[in-house]
């Protein structure tokens, strides 16, 4: 039996469960959680990976959870899903759109949707998963379904890892992940190498000298020095990186003072930094703190500017061997919704599993837009501005072709190795 004749058997009972599949993805919407409050999401998928006969693991990391399916000597094969939403108000105007609130970990209430699309990562695993289960005698070996909590503040999978997840699963012979993207509903995208880039937050405190607004003079501005970081910080990117070299800096946030014939004592910036190599990274790092030790200088600064390094995300870098298995495998099966995507600027924690494990592996992007509206706007020239994008209060993947596309590509993915019998572990 091929690959494609394993994909083929397992997927032959995608029709009996689509409709059950969709209401699962309706709930998981209608009902986000942010990261590390994932709990009736967990619920909700440690149950029915039980009652698929999986040996299920959770509360790793927290809110963690992994179904392990063992069908006989093989590869071990793991796929891995993200489960958090965002502290986003959700515009969509959805019938099964969140109205939900929660409190976050600094203590701020508000609204929370799945402005990224995780909720339908998880549904087209759990759908993968039920597949897999149903169809025994299509593939051998062994399944890791990996429900991740806490992707968006990235330290879900450190979490996981800390609490002992290579101690609890198999090693895998190879690791796959996909993420919805605003490219049209249907098409599965890959590329070999570099794929998301690696994030660096940084937070700025600069010490000015606080007056009343009325006499600057008595003052050390921090909100002028904040200002001339922010434009300064954009010569980064335009003049000392080269024009073909990928990097973005963005100042995110911008705080100081609480009214307006104030002039404060300090200012704060959040900045984020995204590149795809050490060498690159290091060079803007550095830069930064230039710029920021340079302009306080320049303006007197009454003490030297803190800056803090924060959360760090990896790069994410595709196996080559593994991507072209897995680009060949969806060739067979996609045809021309098969397609190579472009160098993505966005980040992701989920390398930190595989690299662990010292496991190769693929990720993808899942496309997710209306395929006529993003024709429409595609003609116009307008896809930028009228296809919502990840973490928008208007971004929600069509449902149809998305999960139905989404379940096929794990299935077609996991049996590029389960699907191969007599072929061993690496």
């Amino acid at each position: 039996m091929t690959p494609k004749d394993s994909a083929d058997a397992v997927l032959a009972g995608l029709d009996d469960i689509r409709s059950e599949l969709e209401e699962v993805y309706k709930d998981l919407h209608a009902h986000p959680e942010l990261g590390h409050q994932e709990h009736r999401t967990a619920t909700r998928v440690a149950e029915r990976l039980r009652n698929w006969g999986y040996q299920v693991h959770e509360g790793i990391g927290g809110t963690g959870v992994i179904g392990v399916l063992a069908n006989g000597e093989g590869p071990a094969v793991l796929l891995r899903a993200d489960m958090d939403a965002l502290p986003v108000l959700e515009e969509t105007g959805l019938t099964y759109a969140s109205t939900a609130e929660a409190t976050d970990a600094s203590g701020r209430r508000g609204p929370v949707a799945h402005a990224c699309g995780h909720d339908m990562h998880v549904t087209c695993l759990l759908g993968a998963a039920r597949l897999m289960s149903g169809a025994p005698g299509a593939w051998q070996g062994t399944l890791v379904a990996l429900f991740q909590p806490a992707e968006e503040p990235g330290d879900g999978a450190d979490r996981m890892l800390a609490d002992g997840l290579t101690d609890r699963v198999p090693r895998p012979d190879v690791a796959f992940a996909q993420h919805v993207l605003p490219y049209p509903a249907g098409q599965v995208g890959t590329r070999a190498g570099s794929f998301l880039s690696a994030a660096d937050n940084v937070k700025i405190t600069v010490h000015g000298r606080g007056a009343h607004g009325s006499a600057p003079q008595a003052a050390i501005d921090p909100v002028v020095i904040a200002s001339m970081i922010v434009v300064r910080l954009q010569t980064i990117v335009s003049r000392e990186l080269a024009a073909t070299q990928p990097v973005v800096v963005t100042v995110g946030s911008v705080q100081a003072g609480s009214s307006g014939n104030v002039i404060p004592e300090s200012a704060e910036l959040l900045v984020n930094v995204r590149t795809y190599d050490d060498e690159t990274r290091r060079a803007v790092l550095a830069a930064v703190r230039r710029i920021v030790h340079a302009e306080c200088d320049a303006s007197g600064a009454t003490r030297a500017p803190q800056i803090e390094e924060g959360t760090r995300f990896p790069p994410t870098v595709n196996d080559d061997v593994v991507t072209r298995e897995v680009s060949a495998a969806f060739a067979a099966r996609f045809g021309a919704r098969a397609v190579t995507v472009e160098l993505q600027s966005a980040s992701e924690d989920f390398s930190r599993i595989p690299d662990a494990f010292g496991t190769p592996y693929a990720y993808w992007a899942l496309g997710c837009a209306d395929p006529d509206a993003y024709q429409a706007a595609r003609q116009r020239g307008t896809v930028a501005q009228d296809i919502p994008v990840n973490h928008s209060p208007r971004f929600a993947p069509v449902l149809q072709p998305t999960l139905d596309t989404g379940v096929q590509a794990l299935v077609t993915a996991a049996l590029t190795h389960l699907g191969k019998p007599g072929r061993t572990s690496r």
